[in-house]
């Protein structure tokens, strides 16, 4: 079942190597046969079973990114932790490459905990998750289905779904708006099979515009520097196939978001441009489990990479509450 990947055995991060942990890769697979790849991290010296958590993105990264920064930091704090590549990204499997989807994402987070679920130094019944960016609304997704997820930390999250199908604000909120989409988009789909090959959408500008919004200055100043450029991460290089988004627009990911019973944790930048759909979120969960931190000043890409503004020490307290 499971495919042979090709791993990259040396360490190439976008963040220094810890000393306080140990580091393997592992692979998995998920329940539609593709097989990921992940980095592990594990305190050094731990006995028994650990306290576990799966970490991934954010949209259009890989783990060498923010999502291992963010499982590197949580080991060094006691916790076993994987940070994964989502199927058809990065070093994980699955064809064609490039392709985002609100079911098999969700399930790429669920197939970490099956994982998780059966390692020898993992207590089964305290596994967490952490997704980040687009990856945030993912982990309320695999939340709202998977009960054994008894913690969920979203950071700078999307909701992928929204953001397709109504644009950033809901300022493309229309049946019009939406067919001119889906007419793009299908116009697209022929001309990829004709031409027997994806067209990719392009990722983070190479050159940033002088007249460019905030918020794309804000996601190059990362994915397109030393900060955070990776040469697999799609939003540095060439982005997601153009259709990626076309099952978006039909498929709601936070549903039943209502229905998660387990602890959730939002945390968000209180200047990001994205900080909507945290609030949003937070407004739909129910349960004195469920807490809502704004940054003060954070932006989006903050809460990537910048460890002085991550609060870990939030973070660590609440996985502590609910999964220690």
């Amino acid at each position: 079942m499971m495919e042979k990947l090709s791993l990259v055995k040396e360490w190439d991060k976008t963040f220094p190597r810890s000393e306080k942990v140990d580091h393997s890769k592992v692979t998995f697979h998920n329940r539609y046969g593709i097989t990921l790849a992940a980095d592990m991290y594990v305190p050094k010296d731990a006995e028994g079973t650990l306290a576990a958590i799966a970490v991934c993105g954010p949209f259009g990264a890989v783990k060498e990114q923010a999502a291992g920064l963010y499982a590197q930091t949580m080991a060094e704090r006691g916790f076993l932790t994987i940070a994964f590549d989502p199927s058809f990204t990065g070093e994980s499997g699955g064809m064609p490459r490039y392709v985002a989807s609100p079911d098999i994402n969700t399930e790429d987070f669920q197939a970490a905990v099956d994982f998780l679920s059966i390692q020898g130094n993992v207590d089964p019944e305290k596994i967490g998750i952490i997704g980040i960016c687009g990856w945030g609304g993912m982990a309320l997704n695999a939340a709202a289905i998977d009960t054994r997820i008894k913690a969920t930390a979203a950071l700078t999250m999307y909701d992928m779904s929204r953001v397709n199908a109504k644009g950033y604000f809901d300022s493309e909120d229309s049946e019009e708006a939406r067919y001119e989409k889906r007419k793009a988009l299908n116009a697209q789909r022929t001309a990829d099979y004709k031409n027997g090959k994806y067209a990719l959408a392009g990722g983070v500008v190479d050159t940033l515009p002088e007249d460019a919004p905030f918020f794309v200055k804000d996601y190059f100043d990362y994915y397109k520097t030393d900060r955070g450029y990776h040469a697999r991460s799609l939003n540095s290089n060439g982005g997601w196939n153009v259709t990626s988004s076309l099952s978006f627009l039909n498929m709601p990911i936070l549903q039943y978001s209502q229905e998660i019973r387990n602890a959730v944790l939002l945390i968000h930048g209180e200047k990001a441009h994205s900080c909507y759909f945290s609030k949003d979120a937070f407004e739909k969960l129910n349960g004195d489990n469920k807490e809502l931190m704004i940054i003060p000043g954070a932006v989006h890409t903050d809460l990537y990479d910048q460890t002085d503004i991550i609060p870990f020490d939030k973070m660590t307290q609440f996985f502590k509450e609910y999964l220690v």
